[in-house]
């Protein structure tokens, strides 16, 4: 893609994901996803019921009439971003690609971070970490992390999510609040997900496309798999073919559900042909509901 074609879409992107964490998300993000620790905010005349471990003895001396600190919790963040960028996410039916709802879909993320002045990083991972941008903070940062998802180039195109919460699990050492964007194309991270979850506060935005919910009849095609490079031929024409593929896909998506819920991880699907505004804004309040 050239340079000015990359510009082109970093600035669209910007401008309508920019606006939906102002407008839209700011709130919702505030609430759903609030700082662990306490900051010392001011003081104030102590009052009936108030904690007497609260009181500030250095100013209670100093007016001989007893003041407690007050605390406020701390709203900074980081937030970590693990991108899906293998190559089973380059398709799409309808509207756009897999890979663009899941670029816009951490835009609107990122910016919503920054505007609650929290830190974003990114883990861009394939079956190897293809690329970390650690946290910071600041719009051109933001920007920097959108051009990256417009023009990245992966090594490879096959999955391994357990590599990339393992890279999550070892390189940041403070609890984090993390969102996994992916297919969840890939069985077998499990364990790595108990750990993950067990440090940070983990959320799975899945991104799929109807079409590959089932197999539609057109006949013999031929399949590529983007991942691995194998094509194979299918007869779409036979029933029991189509009923076939759609149990195996009935199937996997019953046991990537299990496991968010056994492992206690929010989630969401997000279809390629799907306005991703209302699936993140009801994850949001049902976070919040639960605090």
């Amino acid at each position: 893609m050239e340079t000015t074609d990359i510009l082109k879409k970093v600035r669209k992107i910007e401008i309508k994901t920019r606006g939906l964490s102002r407008h839209i998300f700011s709130g919702q993000y505030h609430s759903a996803f609030k700082g662990k620790g306490m900051a010392f905010s001011e003081v104030r005349e102590y009052q009936y019921g108030d904690d007497i471990r609260d009181i500030d003895w250095n100013v209670t001396a100093r007016f001989n009439h007893p003041y407690v600190k007050i605390f406020e919790e701390e709203r900074e963040l980081t937030v970590m971003l693990l991108i899906d960028v293998s190559g089973s996410n380059a398709f799409g039916t309808l509207s756009k690609l897999k890979e663009d709802q899941m670029t816009e879909i951490a835009a609107v993320l990122a910016f919503s971070a920054i505007n609650n002045n929290d830190k974003v990083g990114v883990i861009f991972f394939s079956d190897k970490i293809e690329k970390f941008i650690p946290p910071k903070k600041g719009s051109k940062h933001i920007l920097r992390i959108i051009r990256e998802l417009i023009d990245f180039k992966t090594e490879s195109h096959r999955t391994n999510i357990s590599v990339a919460l393992q890279y999550l699990t070892n390189a940041i050492k403070k609890r984090c609040t993390v969102f996994v964007i992916s297919d969840f194309m890939d069985p077998g991270f499990e364990t790595a997900l108990n750990i993950a979850g067990n440090k940070h506060d983990l959320v799975a935005l899945r991104v799929y496309d109807h079409r590959e919910t089932e197999l539609v009849n057109v006949g013999m095609v031929k399949m590529l798999d983007n991942e691995t490079g194998d094509q194979v031929w299918i007869d779409t024409a036979r029933k029991s073919i189509r009923e076939a593929y759609r149990k195996w896909w009935l199937n996997s998506d019953r046991q990537i559900t299990t496991l968010f819920n056994k492992t206690r991880t929010d989630y969401t699907n997000i279809a390629t042909d799907q306005d991703y505004v209302k699936p993140l804004i009801k994850l949001f309040k049902q976070r919040e509901a639960r605090k």
